[in-house]
């Protein structure tokens, strides 16, 4: 094909931003707001050496791993924790604290990766992580530990952001969803084999050596990840700002209000009936307050999350669709393994193994997805509105084979399918908010999507938990009155409490009891994915309602898009 001269200058200018990860287009974010790793390269600064990637990549699936595995390992240890802090009624507590922490620090990181380096962000993220895993591992009593997981959260809220914010950094569009579908594979990777590992571990070096190992663990990611990226990696905003100037410029009262905030909200609908009093601070006083101090630019000339972001109705309906969306995918990362403890009576380890397949699933849906078809940037409305009327779907069919009687083929066959069909959407409403999002917001805005997933976390274990809780003793309490053809004596509430809060104690009891248990966790399983199925309408039409249609574009802009499909044109006939 023959070139003229109209293709090759925009080319050769876009040969000049592309990614320190030398990918084959262009990575900028516009004319005047470039990737902090491009504008670099541009300067002249030589790509990312091969071992420099190879340090990023390992470091961080280690730091997500023990992230995403802080998550799940605890369904399978909580009941031997509960017993040794005496804590079977806050038993909730020991996963809502760790996603309450997490979503609440996650906005803030996303302004702050825009004042401060990546890798600065990352060591100090891995250092609360470490700094939690330590305290939790030496509690001695309930209220310390839940400080432990707070500080994890804290961490792990970071590192979950960082990880989307790196992915846009360092790769081109053509390879974004690709990156995005292996950064979730390493999630999940966390996910199945916390779980396992937790209830593995457990039994031969004890609750406290699991949170303890995971330290040095974190240290180690967090410096490899520090130590990999050029100091020289910032935003362009922050370029040749001082510490002191980058510190002066972040917006601490909006911050602090802001996670004041989200904290109520979701302590608020995290207890197992909800506290009036958090919620209407939250809502009424707090959120208010917060925005009136974003709309006061001599109080807030660099607010956490500027007004323009949170009147965008795509964005808005972007985050909310994601907050229901994953919500409904933690009743089963949270419940498979419960399910498989109470009712299949499996071990702890074996229990955990309930993860893999949704997990298989998820990874593949991901990668498979982000390979052959996220390889642009632009709308995927209807890939996105498609892949989650079949997550909805996969999620019904979920609730009806959650039962003993069920084969264990089928039931895995399902969460599988489940697992692939949240892979594959949460790929694509990814990829589409990006397009529907300013190029120059894109720190901003995926710092505000990890918080809504973090409140979906807290919503699917906590709100979720609610209703399942509340199902199970009821039906519990059902079922030993016709047991005994009595109300349920003193012992027999005690027994019903300790079931509630530790699903491995139903095959301890004897034939009878443990019948009345098994169909009570089969009812409670059926009610809680029957309500995640209704909750995926809800969904839909928020899904629906971001639109297909991007930001308007200034010339500058539409110029930097214009180059980047030159590059990639040229790209592919070299290829």
């Amino acid at each position: 094909m023959a070139t003229d001269d109209s293709l090759s200058a925009p080319a050769t200018a876009t040969a000049e931003t592309t990614p320190l990860l030398g990918s084959e287009t262009a990575s900028s974010l516009t004319a005047r707001d470039v990737s902090p790793l491009g504008s670099k390269a541009q300067d002249g600064e030589p790509p990312l050496s091969r071992e420099r990637v190879v340090c990023i990549v390992l470091s961080m699936w280690v730091l997500i791993f023990l992230q995403a595995s802080n998550m799940s390992g605890i369904s399978t240890t909580q009941g031997t924790i509960a017993a040794d802090l005496d804590a079977y009624e806050n038993a909730m507590w020991l996963t809502s604290s760790y996603l309450i922490s997490m979503s609440s620090v996650a906005p803030l990181v996303g302004r702050f990766a825009q004042q401060f380096s990546p890798g600065a962000m990352i060591l100090f993220s891995s250092f609360f992580f470490s700094l939690g895993a330590i305290v939790t591992s030496q509690a001695r009593s309930f209220a310390v530990f839940i400080l432990g997981r707070v500080l994890v959260g804290v961490g792990g809220g970071g590192i979950m952001t960082l990880s989307l914010i790196l992915v846009i950094q360092l790769t081109s569009k053509r390879r974004r969803g690709l990156m995005i579908g292996l950064t979730n594979a390493g999630f999940t990777i966390g996910l199945s084999t916390g779980a396992i590992a937790y209830g593995a571990l457990m039994p031969v070096v004890g609750w406290r050596a699991v949170f303890w190992m995971q330290s040095p663990l974190g240290m180690i990611g967090g410096l490899g990840v520090y130590f990999s990226i050029p100091s020289s990696a910032t935003h362009p905003a922050s370029k040749g700002q001082t510490t002191l100037q980058k510190l002066a410029a972040v917006d601490y009262v909006g911050a602090l209000t802001l996670n004041i905030a989200i904290v109520f909200f979701l302590y608020s609908m995290s207890t197992p009936t909800i506290q009036f009093i958090p919620l209407l601070l939250s809502l009424l006083v707090l959120l208010p307050l917060f925005l009136l101090i974003e709309s006061l630019p001599r109080l807030t000339p660099n607010p956490i999350l500027p007004l323009s972001i949170l009147s965008d109705t795509g964005i808005l309906f972007s985050c909310l669709s994601q907050l229901t969306f994953m919500a409904a995918r933690w009743t089963v990362l949270f419940y498979a393994p419960v399910f498989a403890l109470a009712v299949r009576g499996l071990s702890p380890a074996a229990a955990g193994a309930a993860l893999i397949p949704t997990n298989l699933g998820f990874g593949s849906g991901g990668l498979i997805i982000g390979w052959l078809h996220i390889r642009r940037a632009g709308s995927f409305w209807f890939a996105s509105v498609v892949s989650l009327v079949l997550f909805g779907f996969v999620i019904l069919a979920l609730s009806g084979a959650s039962t003993l009687a069920t084969p264990a083929w089928l039931y895995i066959s399902i969460i599988f399918a489940h697992g692939l069909c949240t892979g594959a959407a949460l790929n694509y409403t990814l990829a589409h908010l990006l397009h529907l999002s300013h190029p120059a917001e894109h720190f901003i805005v995926t710092g505000l999507l990890s918080t809504f997933r973090g409140f979906a976390g807290s919503f699917g274990t906590a709100i979720g938990g609610g209703l399942f809780g509340r199902t199970l003793r009821g039906a519990l309490v059902d079922g030993f009155t016709l047991l005994d053809g009595q109300v349920p004596s003193e012992a027999r509430q005690k027994l019903i409490t300790m079931l509630v809060g530790s699903p491995g104690a139903v095959y301890k009891l004897g034939v009878e009891e443990r019948a009345v248990a098994i169909l009570g966790y089969e009812i409670a399983l059926k009610v809680l994915y029957r309500a995640s199925a209704a909750v995926c309408v809800l969904v839909l039409v928020l899904q629906a309602a971001t639109g297909w249609k991007g930001p308007v574009m200034t010339e500058e802009e539409e110029e930097v898009i214009f180059e980047e499909v030159v590059v990639e044109h040229d790209g592919r006939m070299e290829a």
